[in-house]
């Protein structure tokens, strides 16, 4: 089975339980909104792909770990689009969450799919129950203090924020904790695994904020400038086009060469190349050679 199908029927059935009776069915239909259709997917696929690379022997709770993973990112974007932070009427090229169904409910809503992921975590570890703490830890860790994206959503606040430590928490966290966790479902070391994360994490950043500067929102299927508008850090604002795009350009060389020794390490970097090469919008790719 390929990875996306993997993802979507996991994520299918976790956030189908919303569904049951008892679950008032706006929040239902607003959890389900913002899950559904799906974006990239990258991080849980990234998860798969280095569980894969270490001998993914307890796929269930790999596929949870996934399938955690993009529900907190999928909450995270819910509570960023809001009118608190940055008031996005769009996300994936239709209304974000609180534009079609209410601010009341897409609070509730991104609450309920943190509470989610950690659900899907535990009935995922049924057949790993020691590989559990580690897998958990891991995903919260991502999520909270000191250095999760609440934290980096947090620098927002702040009158001066680092730029690479914003990039690290906000988006790199999230990442990192796809690489570890799909390293500790399978029952590898998932110290080992954190750089590969965060390196990709911070060019996703960099690549979102090139993408925030000189993309479009048809393209980007949300709203565009608003970094600038907003007074946020962002890459190109403060290196320009081509400084952002050469720290891209080095992060994901670095990202290749942080993928730990492993059987499958020589189609992790296939994996990790194709990635990256998608991440500069189309008329800007010859820049990024």
């Amino acid at each position: 089975m390929d990875a996306i199908t993997r993802i979507e029927r996991t994520l299918s059935t976790e956030v189908g339980r919303a569904k049951a009776p008892g679950c008032p069915p706006s929040l239902a239909a607003a959890m389900d909104h913002a899950v559904f259709p799906r974006g990239s997917r990258i991080r849980p696929r990234l998860c798969l792909a280095v569980a894969a690379a270490c001998g993914e022997d307890r796929p269930r709770l790999t596929e949870a770990s996934a399938a955690a993973i993009e529900l907190l990112h999928c909450a995270s974007l819910v509570h960023d689009d809001l009118p608190c932070f940055d008031d996005a009427p769009l996300r994936r090229g239709r209304p974000s969450v609180h534009a079609a169904f209410g601010q009341p409910l897409a609070v509730l809503a991104g609450d309920a799919l943190i509470v989610l992921a950690f659900q899907a975590l535990a009935r995922g570890a049924a057949g790993a129950p020691e590989r559990l703490a580690t897998v958990i830890s891991i995903v919260a860790g991502s999520v909270g203090v000191p250095r999760g994206i609440v934290a980096g959503q947090a620098w927002e606040c702040e009158a001066n924020a680092d730029l690479s430590q914003y990039q690290q928490e906000k988006t790199g966290a999230l990442f990192a904790a796809a690489t570890a966790s799909g390293a500790a479902s399978a029952g590898a070391d998932p110290a080992a695994w954190r750089t590969l994360g965060e390196r990709l994490g911070e060019a996703y950043q960099v690549a979102d904020d090139v993408r925030d500067v000189m993309s479009d929102a048809e393209e980007l299927g949300k709203p565009v400038g608003r970094d600038s508008v907003l007074g946020r850090p962002n890459a190109v604002l403060r290196l320009g086009v081509d400084g952002a795009i050469s720290l891209l350009r080095r992060l994901a060389e670095g990202a290749i060469e942080a993928v730990p020794a492993c059987r499958g390490a020589a189609a992790l970097r296939e994996h990790i190349i194709s990635e990256t090469q998608r991440l500069v919008p189309r008329h800007l790719a010859a820049r990024a050679a």
